[in-house]
């Protein structure tokens, strides 16, 4: 199985490894799976998850691939590179879910690029937890570093952690 290079990809560092890119409202917060109005995970093993609040909360993680062990050589053959996170609503307060993952070159200019564009998830539908998957190919040598950042904010602007929750991020190389 290919190893997450994702550091503390369900907070149970809280927010450790992770860049705060956006970081409004109340802040991001860890919570405890299922947590308040919240849903059962797919996976037992993953027993928290990260929260957004009122304003736009987005974090991020820069993968540095040599410094991962990945050679030049491993590199540029171009081996897949699957992201994948997993995101959910509360059954009370709709949120919105947003993720960008890219390939970045020595200089961390963008090879590829991959976003999950803004999703609305209502209490009144289902806000159960969701997957998110892509898979990169074909995007030429010199990938040096990968950026994932995701995020999200409630849609009722209320005051506390009613946003969008996360968990089960991950990025592997298919080497």
């Amino acid at each position: 199985m290919a190893r997450n290079l994702l550091k503390n990809p369900n907070g149970d560092e809280q927010l450790d490894f992770w860049e705060l890119t956006e970081n409004g409202g109340d802040l991001w917060k860890v919570e405890d799976m299922p947590g308040d109005r919240g849903h059962d995970f797919c996976n037992e093993e993953v027993t928290k998850y990260f929260v957004t609040s009122f304003e736009l909360c987005l974090k991020r993680q820069v993968i540095d691939l040599l410094e991962e062990g990945y050679s030049p050589d491993q590199l540029d053959d171009q081996p897949p590179v699957t992201v994948e996170d997993w995101f959910c609503g509360r059954t009370d307060c709709g949120c919105t879910y947003r993720m960008t993952s890219c390939l970045l070159d020595e200089n961390q200019e963008v090879l590829q690029e991959y976003k999950h564009g803004l999703e609305t998830l209502y209490p009144e539908a289902d806000c159960s937890w969701k997957q998110v998957t892509h898979t990169f190919s074909d995007y030429g040598p010199g990938m040096r570093f990968i950026s994932f950042e995701h995020g999200g904010q409630d849609t009722n602007y209320w005051k506390g952690w009613f946003g969008v929750r996360l968990t089960g991020s991950s990025v592997t190389l298919g080497v």
